[in-house]
């Protein structure tokens, strides 16, 4: 693996959710799409879950008096991140058979959980007129260096998991190849946006690549990749479950720890240890 994180070659089993061409067009693009990859069982239980910590966040705004929190809007968009220790079914998916291949896929032999947040677009209004908020051109990596300017680590990836059909109509994401902007081994400056608290890494007018997909679908970037989301305009959620991995431990420029870095994969082997994780709660 290079200063970059290049992956190593791909291993394919013939049971395996990952074809060559998805290797290819990560490589190349910097994303690909793996269409519908989970499973029912799991599928339900995302869905279950996001309901109950979408809940807990109304009720989280109610004790604050507030309906704004960071970038979650109450009703118009909502970002939850890192409670997945709250939950007794998270675990089994962040750190099971179907994460566990795409991770050591794409990242290679060593994989960190870094990161993981329910990403919940609001249904519009009856008329129209109050759709689901869109979310602006960024990098994740971008929010890492806003925070920490001077921020150097090796590109992350992010697995957006697909709750709902997606579509433009549902505040879908686009993407942005690597070589139409340059973003392959690059972080661009970002501004934080009045109003949204959106950060923009982008204001050009290249429109992208739009992520249709089924349910259970899985879009898989890299965390260099600038990509944002159009408006809901239907009258459902559109609702995505996101984590996010790492080759190693991400740091700050002062050497602390940045986000999580739980142990999942070392050498091509299992090593997450729950009743561990549990007492970092």
């Amino acid at each position: 693996m290079d200063e970059w994180g290049q992956a190593p070659p791909l291993r394919v089993s013939s049971s395996s959710q990952i074809e060559p061409r998805h290797r290819e067009e990560f490589q190349r693009h910097g994303f690909t799409v793996l269409e519908s990859v989970i499973n029912d069982s799991d599928l339900a239980m995302l869905r279950e879950e996001c309901a109950n910590f979408v809940a807990r966040m109304d009720a989280h705004l109610d004790r604050l008096g507030t309906d704004v929190y960071g970038i979650t809007h109450r009703g118009r968009r909502y970002f939850i991140s890192r409670r997945y220790r709250d939950s007794e079914r998270l675990p089994g998916f962040i750190f099971g058979d179907l994460m566990r291949e795409i991770t050591t896929a794409f990242l290679g032999p060593d994989v960190f959980l870094f990161n993981e947040q329910w990403v919940v677009k609001g249904a519009a209004s009856p008329d129209g007129t109050d759709p689901g908020m869109k979310f602006a051109w960024h990098q994740d990596s971008g929010y890492v260096n806003f925070r920490d300017p001077g921020n150097t680590h090796r590109p992350y990836l992010t697995c957006w998991c697909a709750l709902d059909d997606v579509s433009t109509e549902n505040g879908t994401i686009s993407v942005l190849p690597h070589d139409n902007v340059g973003s392959r081994n690059h972080v661009f400056s970002h501004r934080r946006e009045d109003g949204t608290n959106d950060l923009i890494g982008y204001e050009g007018k290249d429109p992208g690549v739009v992520i249709e997909a089924p349910a259970g679908s899985v879009a898989v970037f890299s965390s260099t990749s600038l990509h944002r989301s159009s408006p809901n305009t239907t009258q459902s959620q559109r609702r995505v479950y996101l984590t996010q991995y790492s080759a190693e431990p991400i740091h700050s420029t002062d050497g602390t720890r940045w986000g999580d870095a739980v142990p999942f994969v070392s050498d091509g082997e299992f090593v997450y240890e729950a009743a561990e994780d549990r007492r970092r709660r």
